[in-house]
Formats: C-alpha cells, sequence, structure tokens
C-alpha cells in the first residue's frame, strides 16, 4: 500500500511513501496551503484545506494492467454491435481507459452516458436512485455494456440495468471498477470487475468527495490527520 504525505505541501507534491516491493513511486499535485486561486469567480473554485494523508489503494499501474486483463475478457465474449453505457460522474477515468483498452483488443464500441445519483453530496447512499442525464441512443436489440465506478449497495446498477432492460436491450454485461463485497441492498452482481475493494470510502481515479479529487490518476482513501 502507498501513503501520502500530508507534510511539506509547500513544494506543491505530495510524496508518496513506498512500503510495497513491486510499485514505483509516484507523485501527485497537491494544492500548497498559500495558494490563491487567480480567478475565483470565474472557475467557482475554492483550494482545498490540507485533509492530512491519502492512503493509495490501488496505483495506477496496477488498475492499468487490470484493465487490460478486462478488456480481453470483454472481448472473448464476442458481443456485436456493442454499445457501452456509462454511468457518470465517477466512472468517467475508468470508461476512458477501458474503452481505449477494448480498441486495442480489436472492439469498436458505441459509447453513451447516463448520470444517475443516489448520493448527492453525501458519503452514504439515499436509497433512491435518480436520473439526471438519460442516454440518447435506442438500445433496442443490442448489446449492452453498462460501466460504473464502484458496486456498493447496488441500488444504481441494478436500476440501469433494469432501465435498460426495459428498453429492449438483446443482452446486458456490466463492468465496474472497485466492487465492495459487502451485503447488497438489491441483489445484483457485475459481469466484470477490476478490484474488490475494501471496506472503506474511497477517492480519486475519478471519484470524489463533495466533487475533490477526482483527478488523482490511483484510487485511494483519505485519512484525516
Amino acid at each position: 500500500m502507498w501513503r501520502c504525505r500530508g507534510q511539506d505541501l509547500g513544494t506543491g507534491v505530495l510524496q508518496l511513501r513506498r512500503n510495497h516491493p513491486i510499485v514505483k513511486p509516484i507523485t501527485c499535485p497537491v494544492l500548497p496551503p498559500d495558494y490563491e486561486n487567480p480567478m475565483p469567480h470565474a472557475l467557482n473554485f475554492t483550494p482545498a484545506a490540507p485533509l492530512g494523508e491519502i492512503e493509495v489503494i490501488f496505483p495506477p499501474e496496477q488498475i492499468a494492467a487490470r484493465i487490460e486483463v478486462i478488456a480481453a475478457d470483454i472481448a472473448n465474449t464476442k458481443l456485436d454491435n456493442l454499445l457501452v453505457v456509462a454511468v457518470l460522474k465517477g466512472s468517467f477515468m475508468f470508461l476512458a481507459d477501458l474503452v481505449r483498452a477494448l480498441h486495442r483488443a480489436g472492439l469498436a464500441p458505441e459509447v453513451e452516458f447516463m448520470m444517475l445519483s443516489s448520493y448527492r453530496k453525501s458519503t452514504k447512499s439515499a436509497g433512491v436512485v435518480e436520473i439526471l442525464r438519460d442516454i440518447e441512443t435506442s438500445v433496442e436489440g443490442r448489446n449492452v455494456l453498462i460501466i460504473d465506478d464502484i458496486l456498493e449497495s447496488g441500488r444504481t446498477l441494478a436500476f440501469a440495468k433494469d432501465l435498460i432492460s426495459a428498453r429492449g436491450a438483446r443482452t446486458i454485461k456490466t463492468c465496474v471498477l472497485l466492487n465492495k463485497p459487502i451485503k447488497r441492498a438489491v441483489q445484483v452482481e457485475a459481469d466484470f470487475k477490476a478490484f474488490d475493494c475494501p471496506e472503506l470510502f474511497v477517492v480519486g481515479y475519478g471519484m470524489d468527495v463533495g466533487h475533490r479529487f477526482r483527478e488523482l490518476p490511483y484510487v485511494g482513501h483519505v485519512v484525516r490527520s
């Protein structure tokens, strides 16, 4: 496991401490404490206060390797006329890397986007899934691959599957970056997964807390000091 040290932020870089014999050291950019936003109104952005440390659970190299394996597995299913539907927002990095890996595996899927939410600004699921943005492409008679960032309660993925199924999709497969092996609120499992995830609130690689940390190239857990 990696750990981003929160000290010496004046350098503008979080130094990652290595205690894993395989993974290479990486650095991730952060804002120094004295950072002043030059365009606060235009960007509608407030610099983040230091939060202590970020434990890196899945580093970039490990994510990239798993995505290549998943893409090959998906290609082996021989699903023609494939439509990939990404559940935004948290899956956007995973989607981008996976679609390019699918291309390398010989596929040429169409890509659509759906925005669902059961969290909003909370870190806990509210239990009700909302459609914030629907897809524009017809799925009738299509093979569909639903991409999501994390499978936890199962509500979001089950809702997406039921919605696509009701619209006449021929085959529906699901793929998630992270699977939390916990008791689901509904019975659903992913057909493809990159990792089993510990029961922590994770950020990075497209996932956020309060719209922060999406840009990080790894999956980590914020440890407050």
